[in-house]
C-alpha cells in the first residue's frame, strides 16, 4: 500500500486480528499495518492517513543505525569503547579499546566478543540474585531478541538479550534480577515487584532507562553494509 511522504507502510493481514493496528518498530522504524480479514485496503489507507502525524513522530524518534567498524566505537557496559585495528582472528577487549582485524568481518568479530562478555556478566548477576532468593535457574541462554530483554519459562529457564552487555551495568543487573524474580512469581503481581525491589531497590530507574534508551542498542549494526 502507499506510504506517507517516503515512509513505506507494510500491510499484513491476520486471521487472528480483531481490529486494525499500526506499529512502528523501535529499532528499525519499520511501519507495519495489521488488518483483520475482510477489511479493505481503502479502509486501511484511511486509517493510516488519520494516524499520519503519529507515524511521522514515531519514525523520527527511531535511533539512527550505527555500524560497528574499525575507527568507530561500540558501547560496552554503558561506555563507548573505541574499536581499533588489531591482529588475529578474534576481537580482543584491551580495557580502553577493542582491537580487531580491519576487514569485512570486523563487526561480526566484535559481536562475538560482546556475546562472550554478556554471558559472563549475566551469569554472574543471575547467580548472585538466585543465591539471594534461594532459587537457581534451570538454564541460561542468550539471544538477539527485539521484543523483550529477558524471559523466564515455566521450567525455570532464563533467556536474555546479549545486547544488555552494551547497557550500563546497573541496567543489566536489573534485568537479571527481574527474570530471577520470575523464578518465584510467574506474573507481574505486586508480590513479584516486591521481590524485584528486594533485589534491586532502585529498579524503576533502570527500567526507565530501557524504555528511553534501549532502542538505541538494537540500532547498533554488527553486519555492516
Amino acid at each position: 500500500m502507499p506510504g506517507l511522504d517516503g515512509i513505506t507502510v507494510q500491510l499484513r493481514r491476520s486471521a487472528r486480528a480483531r481490529r486494525i493496528s499500526l506499529r512502528v518498530g523501535r529499532s528499525d522504524g519499520r511501519v507495519t499495518l495489521t488488518l483483520p480479514q475482510g477489511m479493505s485496503e481503502r479502509q486501511a489507507s484511511a486509517f493510516v492517513r488519520d494516524q499520519a502525524a503519529w507515524v511521522r513522530r514515531a519514525v523520527a524518534a527511531v535511533p539512527a543505525r550505527r555500524v560497528v567498524r574499525v575507527g568507530g566505537s561500540v558501547p560496552l557496559l554503558g561506555r563507548d569503547v573505541p574499536v581499533v585495528a588489531g591482529s588475529g582472528r578474534a576481537a580482543r577487549h584491551l580495557g580502553a579499546t577493542i582491537a580487531v582485524a580491519d576487514d569485512v568481518q570486523a563487526g561480526r568479530r566484535v559481536q562475538a566478543l560482546l556475546l562472550s562478555l554478556a554471558r559472563t556478566h549475566l551469569a554472574a548477576a543471575v547467580d548472585r540474585h538466585a543465591e539471594t532468593v534461594g532459587r537457581p535457574p534451570a538454564k541460561l541462554s542468550l539471544r538477539d531478541t527485539r521484543s523483550r530483554w529477558g524471559s523466564c519459562s515455566s521450567r525455570g529457564a532464563l533467556m536474555f538479550s546479549w545486547r544488555l552487555v552494551m547497557a550500563p551495568p546497573e541496567v543489566l543487573d536489573y534485568v537479571a534480577a527481574h527474570e530471577v524474580a520470575h523464578l518465584l512469581h510467574m506474573d507481574h503481581s505486586p508480590r513479584f515487584w516486591t521481590a524485584v525491589e528486594r533485589l534491586v531497590p532502585d529498579y524503576a530507574v533502570h527500567r526507565a532507562w530501557l524504555r528511553t534508551d534501549g532502542a538505541a542498542l538494537h540500532a547498533i549494526d554488527f553486519a555492516g553494509g
